[in-house]
């Protein structure tokens, strides 16, 4: 049995709270529409990202029970989905880049970026907590957010906790690159979803900020590492919807004899994880 996994490619608006609350929200409504099961949006979708100050990030900033998570948990109650977000977190005196999970049941998790990108340890404070999988009606289902899925170390700890689909809301600045090559942050989620035999739908945004353009390579990637939908570069906004087979994350033989967690040596690996 497949399960319908959506992207919403979209272009919010940096401090514009309930535009991009209402841009979400008709995006979620349309994915569903369309039979999307499990939908996922860009990486502080809540917010916009590209803050002049922490003063400004911490004005936009929202706790989980706040508007943004609270229409979106509203929406998965009303459509019976799985809605996966990103959105700029107040938490006490600390800001985080955060996304959430929410279901039919409400808010499931609410995941903090471990690994902050370029400017964004001026704005954030760094999460500590591993990749949260969430069992769900659809399957496991783990969060993380852009920067985090280029350690491999951090992308294989909820695949060793059962993860079938990851969900990576994602804002990939745009950089040059030689001519007919693809971005190469969808080479790395290919990897990574190879590597792990796992599936991964991330989802990226559109959209000039503060002088940054985006990719735009959202992309939903199967257990053999192959796209599903989407990969490749786009400035318009658009939901990309796969049919998943999530079961087959559960197998992770590449070979009759290879298995890529079951061949795995960690006593040769230690000086990974010790820095």
């Amino acid at each position: 049995m497949t399960t319908a996994v959506a992207c919403c490619q979209l272009a919010p608006q940096l401090g514009d709270l309930a535009a991009n609350r209402e841009l979400a929200g008709a995006a979620i409504a349309d994915a569903a529409g369309q039979g999307a099961a499990i939908v996922v949006l860009p990486e502080l979708m809540s917010s916009g990202y590209v803050f002049e100050s922490q003063a400004e990030a911490r004005a936009l900033a929202e706790p989980p029970d706040g508007p943004a998570v609270t229409t979106w948990a509203r929406l998965a109650a009303d459509l019976d989905i799985v809605v996966v977000g990103g959105f700029c977190e107040a938490a006490g005196a600390e800001v985080f880049n955060s996304a959430a999970l929410v279901d039919a049941s409400g808010l499931r998790c609410v995941y903090r970026k471990a690994h902050l990108w370029d400017a964004e340890p001026r704005w954030f404070a760094r999460g500590g907590a591993p990749p949260p999988v969430v069992a769900t009606r659809h399957g496991r289902v783990a969060v993380m957010i852009c920067y985090d899925l280029e350690f491999p170390e951090w992308v294989r700890l909820p695949a060793l906790d059962g993860a079938q689909l990851l969900c990576a809301p994602v804002n990939w600045p745009a950089y040059p690159r030689p001519d007919g090559e693809r971005p190469a942050e969808v080479v790395r989620v290919q990897a990574d979803a190879a590597i792990n035999r796992m599936f991964i739908a991330a989802c990226d945004r559109i959209g000039p900020e503060g002088g940054v353009g985006w990719v735009g390579g959202s992309v939903i990637v199967d257990a053999d590492g192959w796209p599903l939908a989407g990969g490749s570069t786009s400035e318009v906004q658009v939901t990309l919807l796969a049919e998943c087979d999530l079961g087959a994350a559960l197998d992770k033989r590449v070979s009759p004899n290879n298995d890529v967690l079951g061949d795995r040596r960690p006593e040769l690996y230690r000086r990974v994880a010790g820095g």
